[in-house]
């Protein structure tokens, strides 16, 4: 059995069922009733037309469903007759059922569990797992989410940045269970710019292939962090990195600069350094100017001033760090790292301590506890 023909065919199966007036939910359930039924019948008789037979039982399932409910009777009258198998039309609805399942109505949690499972086509249990949660709490999250957009109309055009924000939600989950999110993200954004010319779709793409491009360097052999510029480059996936930066200076061309487009440029700037120490940092900074501009993000800003140390010294971008809230994720971390870059090993490893407490995972933790502790040892031996 094929899964990833499957998989691939979910997105535009399930946005027909619903442009020909199944609602949300209902239309998904028929629809996993046909996956369920192609999975038992594929392997002995494969169709011609995949997509129109997955079509077809589809909405026979849905009918049946249908009749059998008396409040969803009217329905029927919205089909004058069961279409007969055969190619599947020609219109495709993908990029649609992209804005439904990131419909603004739904929260970042919800959508992202809605787009996995309509879109991406992974089941329940392969959500739950990524996400670490009980099955269970995973397919009452789903429930919700598919009643809250049942009644939203599949007429009106959808907000691509939103849907832009749920992929990265998904890729910077990174990998779990048995699913690779980050991989995952990367195939939907992939599906996605193929339905919609948009020069932050591409973006996005591009900003995700030169991440994960240098995804086999970030860590150690006991699980470790390693951070980019102790990376062994020659670990870094050339190829990948060469199709995000083609990507990305074809959206760049278009003149028309979006955050996902700036936060590549930057990704694309480090990939191109043979080594960290000729890494271009004074085009970083404006390209994280850039990012300042279009988000006045106190994140954006943060970075912003690790870049500024690295270009200008430590002591400017302790000065850049100083106007930020010193409550921001990773605050601390960044003082720790350019008070060290300064020479003030003292601070740096209180700091770095510090950091370690506020870390949000097991591995962060661990590689602020080791620097804070190498800074311990090099203030006593020295």
């Amino acid at each position: 059995m094929n899964e990833a023909l499957l998989r691939s065919l979910t997105p535009s199966v399930l946005g027909i069922l619903v442009r020909r007036g199944a609602d949300f939910a209902a239309a998904e359930d028929a629809l996993q009733e046909a996956l369920v039924e192609a999975v038992r019948v594929w392997p002995a008789d494969m169709p011609r037309e995949p997509k129109g037979w997955l079509i077809t039982v589809a909405w026979r399932r849905y009918l049946d469903a249908a009749r059998s409910d008396t409040a969803r009777r009217r329905r029927e009258d919205l089909v004058e007759e069961e279409p007969a198998p055969g190619p599947a039309p020609g219109v495709d609805d993908t990029l649609q059922l992209y804005f439904l399942c990131a419909h603004p109505a739904l929260t970042p949690s919800s959508a992202v569990a809605l787009t996995l499972r309509a879109v991406g086509g992974l089941t329940t249990r392969q959500i739950a797992q990524a996400y670490l949660v009980p099955e269970a709490t995973m397919a009452q999250r789903i429930s919700r989410a598919k009643r809250t957009v049942s009644g939203v109309r599949f007429d009106q055009p959808g907000d691509v940045a939103t849907v832009l924000r749920v992929l990265y939600l998904v890729f910077n989950e990174g990998y779990s269970g048995d699913v690779d999110l980050a991989a995952e993200a990367i195939r939907l954004t992939r599906q996605l710019a193929a339905s919609i010319d948009h020069p932050e779709v591409a973006g996005l793409l591009a900003l995700m292939l030169l991440h994960h491009a240098r995804r086999s360097a970030r860590t150690g052999p006991d699980g470790s962090l390693v951070p980019l510029a102790e990376q062994d480059r020659g670990r870094w996936d050339t190829v990948m990195i060469a199709e995000g930066v083609a990507i990305l200076q074809a959206a760049l061309a278009r003149d028309r600069l979006g955050e996902f487009q700036a936060q590549a440029a930057i990704a694309a700037l480090h990939a191109d350094a043979p080594t960290a120490g000729e890494t271009d940092w004074v085009q970083i900074v404006e390209w994280y100017d850039e990012l300042v501009r279009l988000t006045d993000s106190p994140v954006v800003r943060l970075n912003r001033a690790v870049a500024v140390g690295e270009a200008d010294g430590p002591r400017a971008g302790l000065a850049a760090l100083a106007a930020l809230d010193d409550a921001l994720p990773r605050h601390t971390a960044v003082a720790a790292y350019l008070h060290e870059r300064d020479g003030d090993l003292e601070t740096a490893a209180r700091l770095y301590a510090e950091a370690a407490r506020k870390a949000s995972n097991l591995a962060e933790r661990d590689h602020l506890t080791r620097r804070a502790a190498r800074l311990t040892q090099l203030r006593r031996t020295g």
